[in-house]
């Protein structure tokens, strides 16, 4: 349902079906909108609140520069999860150091952006905080939520989402005006979708409208009767309705609440299902954010697997408890949250509910040890997607295999699945924080876990802490780590304290004591590799492994010691290559270009970096595809091609941005960086430099990719005449630049705030690919006529 950064602004999910009425609060929003930067839509389950804001913000998108975003909250039970998931969503990885609220800031300060926050009634005072933030912060955002309460953020419009309107069933309209009645045609819709050949005649005209009141026009609770057309005729349908809501219809209309009504509705469906179908829809219930057959089958008790499962399965879809839903080439199945609710109600009733738990925690658990197993090897992407597919369900069982009971009876499963899923998922997709907030809370729970499990944990939170640039915490678990494998005594404890010390020592800045300890523990790996039987967990055996090979070339290297680096570098192709990995080779591909490079032998650098742009678009690792396009910049430059170089600088730039980074390469590179820009810069001349680079920075990820690899056969940055760079207000800005003012200078001259004049001023720097007023300044002087007083 989402799309790459660069690829199209925001990631709206696609509309399945067809959208009904609602133009009055269609309208309302949009009134809404053009006064406030925050609107809330709320009623009850079932209103239909999700589908009006994403109809609105389908209409809206085009006009922000900057994409509009969903970002689905329903499936997240964590609030301390919410920053980061908001992040997730706009393809920010963590930056060492920083909170993913700064980051966020940073990120929509300067942006026209939309963002849909759906279903934030769960976690209201952390989307309050979050919202009140962003939007003191960022001038260019607007805000559309939908939740059962509002937020009572300041200068909050709210919508309230009323049920679709339903005509009088005592006195029914004519045939020819029922289409007018929101709920009728939603339920002929959705009736004729199911059995093509239904219609509305005079003949079903009363039932249908009495269908629709009885349901008092909520969207959800006529989609669920309309679903029954193929077994029954519209009176038929409403007979039912009428018998099972007798309590409803009878005395005061002011008794129920909508809730009531939908829960009554949901009470029929669950009636209408058979016995295998109802235990089969409380089973689901387990799941969190959807699931996939194998899953299906891997939780539910065998009387339920045996026989006619996937027949089953396929009713509950018709029946429409279950929601099919298409990612990529696979198919994956969920509930709303009201059905969902519903069976988890039942599973509890009948017992179950903490047996489909532990069995829910159980799959989840092998799934992961698989994809840990198998992650150095061909289905590395495959993996990491599904992995990508699972995050609600793996959140769930990681919380679950915290509780008492489980901890108490399973005391290493929770390190079991926090150590798998710190090499199979966490690191590739840089997801620190939370990485590291499952990790505290497994060493700080699970203390009886197996001192090998445990001594896992206390290595991957050293280098998490480190990769967050909090060496005082990397020192303190590599102590502990230490500690904990002086006790135990044996080779294989020791070597991974040697790991985890010398990642501290890495990422502390001491190069020449992280050497020795990933000397020896690699030493030491290589021994047992010879004398001993694979390893119980082999595949996170090799990936530490060759974690600690990238570690000593980076110290190797730092240090000078190109020959060691480019050896370890070596190493890594060579264990790699055979299994046909990709992250590995990635970063060892580029390092090795990057060597080549510096050698002069530029054929070779470009052939490496250009395998390891291919390794990183494969498994889509956005921070390693921009260090490539930047490398093959570089190479551009030496070899006098200095319009591709600016191409690639400027690609390179949008994706450093797209994924929340200061810059497009590593720090220790960066005079590499200044020297390219400057050269480039000084064979095009200022101008066509400017516009080669605001080329690549307008190229989606694939195309900026096809550009460096040669598959887009041009050097040409554009083919016609290139519009105004700037702006009329960059423009005014650009010039107050070039006068000399600062920010709060121009703030105050063209009477905005010295944040608005801050951004204005950074976006003409993007845009022209600069990095400093004095660029601006020169650009003026050649290109622009004085500003007139």
């Amino acid at each position: 349902m989402t799309t790459s950064v660069m690829d199209k602004p925001g990631n709206l999910p696609a509309e399945l079906t067809s959208f009904i009425g609602r133009r009055h609060e269609i309208a309302e929003v949009r009134r809404l909108q053009s006064a406030s930067r925050l609107v809330t839509l709320t009623g009850i389950g079932g209103v239909g609140k999700t589908r009006l804001a994403l109809r609105v913000a389908e209409d809206s998108r085009r006009a922000f520069a900057d994409g509009a975003w969903w970002v689905e909250l329903g499936e997240l039970r964590d609030s301390a999860l919410l920053a980061e998931t908001v992040a997730a969503t706009l393809g920010l990885p963590d930056q060492p150091g920083r909170s993913m609220s700064d980051l966020l800031i940073d990120h929509l300060a300067t942006r026209q952006t939309m963002l849909v926050l759906d279903n934030c009634e769960h976690l209201l005072s952390a989307v309050a905080e979050l919202v009140e933030s962003l939007l003191r912060a960022c001038p260019g955002l607007r805000i559309l939520t939908t939740s059962r309460e509002v937020l009572g953020v300041d200068g909050e419009r709210v919508v309230r989402v009323p049920p679709l309107t339903v005509p009088d069933a005592a006195q029914t309209p004519p045939l020819e005006a029922m289409a007018q009645y929101e709920a009728v045609a939603l339920f002929v819709t959705r009736a004729s979708a199911r059995q093509p050949d239904f219609a509305l005649t005079e003949t079903n005209c009363a039932a249908v409208a009495g269908i629709c009141d009885r349901l008092d026009g909520l969207p959800l609770a006529i989609e669920l009767a309309a679903v029954r057309i193929r077994a029954m005729s519209a009176g038929q349908i409403m007979d039912r309705l009428t018998d099972r809501y007798r309590l409803l219809t009878v005395g005061s209309r002011a008794a129920p609440t909508r809730l009531q009504t939908l829960r009554s509705c949901v009470d029929w469906s669950y009636e209408l299902c058979g016995a295998r179908e109802q235990k089969l829809w409380a089973w689901l219930s387990v799941f969190v954010g959807g699931f996939e057959l194998d899953a299906a089958e891997g939780i539910c008790p065998e009387e339920l697997v045996a026989g006619e499962f996937l027949d089953a399965v396929a009713s509950l879809v018709d029946k429409s408890v279950l929601v099919r839903e298409q990612v990529g080439d696979v198919v994956r199945l969920g509930m709303v949250e009201t059905i969902r609710d519903y069976g988890k109600e039942k599973l509890r009733e009948s017992g179950d509910l903490h047996r489909a738990q532990r069995r829910h925690l159980s799959w989840y658990e092998q799934l992961v040890l698989r994809a840990e197993s198998e992650w150095i090897g061909p289905r590395q992407t495959d993996w990491i997607a599904r992995l990508d597919r699972e995050q609600p369900n793996l959140r769930e069982a990681l919380a679950f295999s915290l509780t008492e009971p489980v901890v108490t009876t399973d005391p290493d499963v929770n390190a079991r699945l926090t150590n798998a899923m710190f090499v199979a998922f966490w690191l590739c997709r840089s997801q620190l924080a939370e990485a590291r907030r499952w990790m505290d809370r497994s060493l700080t729970t699970a203390v009886n876990a197996q001192t090998e499990e445990r001594l896992n944990s206390l290595y991957d939170d050293t280098v998490l802490a480190g990769m967050q640039a909090k060496p005082d915490e990397a020192a303190a678990r590599a102590a502990q780590c230490r500690t904990l494998a002086e006790q135990l005594g044996d080779p294989e404890s020791l070597e991974t304290a040697n790991y985890a010390s010398g990642y501290m020592a890495l990422f502390t800045g001491d190069l020449a004591a992280a050497v020795e300890p990933f000397q020896a523990a690699l030493a030491s790996a290589g021994v047992r590799s010879e004398i001993g039987p694979p390893p119980r967990r082999a595949g996170y055996e090799i990936t530490r492994q060759l974690g600690g090979l990238l570690g000593l070339a980076g110290a190797s290297g730092l240090l000078g010691d190109e020959e060691t680096a480019v050896a370890c570098h070596e190493q890594i192709l060579a264990i790699t290559t055979p299994r046909e990995e990709s992250f590995f080779r990635a970063h060892s591909s580029w390092a090795l270009g990057q060597t080549a490079l510096q050698a002069g032998d530029y054929d070779r650098a470009a052939t490496l970096t250009a395998q390891a742009l291919r390794l990183s678009r494969k498994i889509n690792d956005p921070a390693m595809t921009g260090w490539c396009l930047e490398s093959l910049a570089w190479n551009e430059m030496r070899e006098g091609k200095a319009t591709r170089a600016a191409v690639l600088m400027g690609a390179a730039q949008t994706l450093a941005k797209a994924v929340g980074s200061d810059s497009v390469t590593l720090t220790y590179l960066i005079g590499h960086h200044d020297e390219c820009e400057r050269l480039t810069r000084d064979a095009l001349g200022t101008r066509a430099y400017g516009e080669a680079f605001r080329t690549g920075t307008e190229m989606s990820v694939d195309d900026a990719v096809a550009y460096a690899l040669g598959d887009r056969q041009t050097d040409k940055p554009r083919a016609a005449p290139v519009a105004p760079l700037l702006t009329r207000r960059e423009t005014e800005v650009a010039d107050l630049v070039a006068e000399g003012l600062t920010n709060k200078e121009i703030a105050a001259t063209l009477v905005i705030s010295p944040r608005t004049a801050q951004g204005h001023v950074e976006h003409v720097l993007s845009k022209l690919g600069f990095t400093s007023r004095t660029q601006i300044a020169a650009w003026i002087a050649e290109n622009q006529k004085p500003r007139q007083p």
